[in-house]
């Protein structure tokens, strides 16, 4: 790259990237010239215990919002300090404060749920959350944390989702949208991805993983249909050649175990609204 009379030439983009420049912007950068905004994240920890779908929650021990029931979640930390280093990014933010609520798999999934920045959510400051949900198999009783009085696995039913659905917990901030989008996201992707798997261990029969739709769309299933759909949905699967320890309820025989077959998307899908 030629250099022009007053310092780097210009490129067709503009003009180069000028490091000395920057440094001397940033030196005379006035990081209070716009209103703070803090960051945290919330934690959508979804499972299914003895065949319902279960949230995590906590009761909150200190104001605001004492007393009501949260989504596990904290501020970023921006930097080292007493309560522990920086977190190194947004997701390590999000396993961070979940694991101080439960001990987590080797295996799980992941993933960003959206954003959420309205200016009231949160009667302190303005705060921007950004809400990850996770999914697991057979998730252990969670434990309270430094800002929590109660932690528990509660049914979707216990907070207005599914059928005979009841709310019976008040729920902080803006909480029960945030949960809400989470149950939405999961039953819409188990119509088009693998994401039933995750809900399940390694090895599974297809009446678990069945089952696993069942409980999040809210909904009884034809078994054999449900199967046969199963089998033509390519890389859904895979046959380990193992069968179940134990036979079906009446002493039927032992199902063929499963596992993930490595397909992320479904085609064909398979639709809530079929039979």
């Amino acid at each position: 790259m030629s250099e022009g009379i007053d310092g780097p030439a210009d490129t067709p983009h503009g003009r180069e990237h000028d490091a000395d420049d920057e440094r001397r912007f940033l030196a005379g950068y006035d990081p209070h010239a716009f209103a703070p905004v803090a960051v945290t994240v919330d934690v959508v920890a979804l499972t299914i215990r003895d065949t319902v779908p279960h949230v995590l929650l906590g009761r909150r021990g200190q104001q605001p919002q004492n007393g009501r029931w949260a989504l596990p979640g904290g501020f970023v930390r921006a930097q080292d300090g007493p309560n522990g280093p920086a977190d190194p990014d947004l997701p390590d933010a999000a396993l961070r404060v979940l694991t101080e609520k439960t001990p987590l798999p080797a295996e799980l999934h992941l993933e960003q749920l959206g954003t959420y920045g309205a200016i009231d959510r949160d009667p302190r400051m303005r705060v921007v959350s950004v809400a990850y949900m996770v999914l697991a198999p057979d998730l252990p009783d969670p434990r309270t944390g430094r800002d929590t009085t109660e932690a528990a696995w509660v049914p979707w039913t216990a907070l207005g989702h599914g059928d005979g659905a009841r709310e019976r917990y008040e729920l902080a901030f803006d909480h029960a949208r945030v949960l809400g989008d989470a149950i939405e996201r999961a039953r819409s992707k188990l119509e088009y991805t693998s994401l039933a798997t995750a809900f399940l261990p390694g090895t599974f029969t297809v009446s678990a993983l069945r089952g696993v739709y069942e409980a999040v769309w809210g909904r009884t299933l034809h078994a054999a249909n449900f199967h046969r759909k199963i089998q033509a949905t390519p890389g859904f699967v895979e046959d380990t050649g193992a069968l179940a320890e134990r036979g079906g309820a009446g002493g039927g025989r032992r199902a063929r175990l499963y596992r993930a077959g490595g397909a992320a998307l479904l085609h064909p899908p398979l639709l809530r609204g079929a039979p």
